[in-house]
């Protein structure tokens, strides 16, 4: 995240959120800055696991590009997320800019934190489905158990419920962890 300097106070809470240092543990949603500390261990462990092998998956497949946190995906000036992994295709490389990306990923996974929880399953859920996220997975890193949901018709339907596996309709792509 690059940050900007202002010669007068922020006037928007967007303008606060990209004043802030680079690499700061925060996003902004529904309008309000929410910081949380750095992740906790099985957290970082699961995040490395899933995003290489997505990572390798995306590369070798030559389907787009995959980042993780902390990197700034903006849907609107009410809500700037760092999801912990997406993956944006090829088709929409266009959206990437030098702070972040502008629109939606195809595809998002948030493992979850304690500090975070609640707004990965409802603040962000709900921002995901309406800027048209195709695939948002969802993980706890607590029993590694895992919710995979596909965009149908604009609202998420689940596909998947499951014990270490995400299995991405989207990218013939599955893990197990």
């Amino acid at each position: 995240m690059n940050t900007t300097t202002y010669h007068a106070p922020p006037r928007t809470i967007l303008q606060a959120y990209r004043s802030l240092p680079e690499g700061t543990m925060a996003q902004l949603i529904q309008n309000q800055i929410i910081m949380s500390p750095a992740p906790l261990d099985r957290h970082q462990s699961l995040s490395m696991e899933i995003s290489a092998e997505l990572f390798h998956h995306v590369k070798i497949k030559k389907l787009g590009t995959v980042r993780a946190a902390p990197y700034d995906v903006y849907f609107d000036h009410e809500n700037a997320f760092q999801p912990d992994i997406l993956f944006i295709s090829n088709e929409r490389k266009h959206l990437i800019d030098k702070d972040g990306l502008y629109g939606a990923p195809d595809l998002i996974i948030e493992i979850l934190s304690p500090s975070t929880a609640k707004y990965d399953l409802k603040d962000k859920n709900d921002v995901y489905e309406q800027y048209g996220v195709k695939e948002y997975w969802i993980v706890d890193p607590k029993d590694s158990s895992v919710k995979g949901y596909s965009l149908n018709n604009g609202t998420f339907t689940l596909i998947l419920e499951s014990i270490g596996k995400i299995e991405s309709q989207l990218l013939d792509w599955s893990i197990e962890f």
